[in-house]
């Protein structure tokens, strides 16, 4: 087997434990959770205990725990993610019926946290003043909470100036606050990252050539530093897949969105195995593949980059 597809295998290889690992892990939580499983299915209902043993055989947690990690891994390598306890329908419909609001969420977080970042950057990279500015900045948007954003953002633009939906709105203007709300954080982030990278190509000898050749300065940054600067961004993008999912439970919660986020809270607050099982390995999944292509993306950005360079 060439080196390519020896290097494909085993990154394959890993993503299949990345998802194996994720399997197992809210499976062995939820048994680690204080309480019973079968009242928590039952939820505010006063159950009689034939009732309460009869739920409790057909969801098999009366078998011994060695029995329950069978069946459940079973119906996961099979592809039955089961169905909800709480909307007694198939995992799979629950979730791609709410897959899309949560797409749209991300991708226009990202997007935006991108171009934010690349704006700021390009705007400050080497000139002291503004950077001091955007740094204080870029911090406080990435240490404050995404629950406190959406609350400021609600107060200010909806109830206040009612430029935008306050609460489950549809639409590209329903999509604007949350957006913004996820994308703070991360825009921050990148900004930093993307900056010391600029700065650090401004002083490249390739620089200079191009100032000594008449390069303005707006292209220089534009042309030179800033696709340079770009590179280390693209490490980021696995890290930024778990916080555009992590951030989606809440700020669709603060916004009464539809979407992943709003079912993962409700499943994990009623107990509802199969749906917090299915989103967590729909996150695996994704999270593996967005760093299957980083990795890609290395070695068609820099074929210098060999498999001992990215691990």
């Amino acid at each position: 087997m060439g080196t390519p597809l020896r290097w494909l295998a085993r990154r394959l290889l890993l993503a299949l434990m990345v998802v194996f690992g994720a399997a197992n892990a809210v499976f062995f939580a939820f048994r680690l959770l204080p309480g019973d499983p079968v009242r928590s299915v039952l939820g505010s209902t006063n159950p009689t205990p034939e009732l309460v043993e009869q739920v409790r055989h057909e969801l098999a947690f009366d078998q011994p725990l060695a029995v329950q990690y069978g069946r459940f891994m079973g119906r996961l390598f099979t592809g039955d993610l089961g169905d909800s306890y709480q909307l007694q329908q198939p995992v799979g419909e629950v979730i791609s019926s709410q897959l899309w609001p949560t797409v749209q969420l991300a991708a226009a977080s990202f997007v935006l946290a991108l171009l934010t970042a690349m704006t700021v950057a390009v705007l400050t990279a080497n000139r002291p003043r503004a950077r001091r500015v955007s740094s204080t900045l870029e911090l406080v948007a990435a240490s404050t909470p995404a629950f406190w954003i959406g609350m400021l953002l609600l107060a200010l633009l909806s109830f206040r100036l009612k430029w935008f939906p306050a609460m489950g709105g549809s639409g590209a203007a329903g999509l604007v606050l949350p957006a913004i709300t996820l994308a703070a954080g991360m825009a921050g982030v990148f900004t930093q990252v993307l900056r010391e990278e600029m700065e650090r190509a401004l002083e490249q000898p390739f620089v200079l050539t191009a100032r000594a050749r008449g390069s303005g300065e707006t292209a220089i940054r534009l042309r030179h530093a800033l696709r340079h600067g770009l590179i280390p961004l693209v490490t980021l993008a696995g890290w930024a897949v778990g916080a555009l999912f992590g951030g989606a439970v809440v700020v669709e919660s603060v916004f009464s969105r539809q979407g992943l986020g709003q079912v993962t809270a409700g499943a994990v607050a009623g107990r509802d195995l199969p749906v917090v099982t299915g989103v967590v390995l729909v996150s695996a999944v994704a999270f593996a593949l967005i760093n299957l292509a980083v990795d890609v993306l290395y070695r068609l950005i820099d074929p210098r980059i060999d498999e001992r360079s990215i691990g």
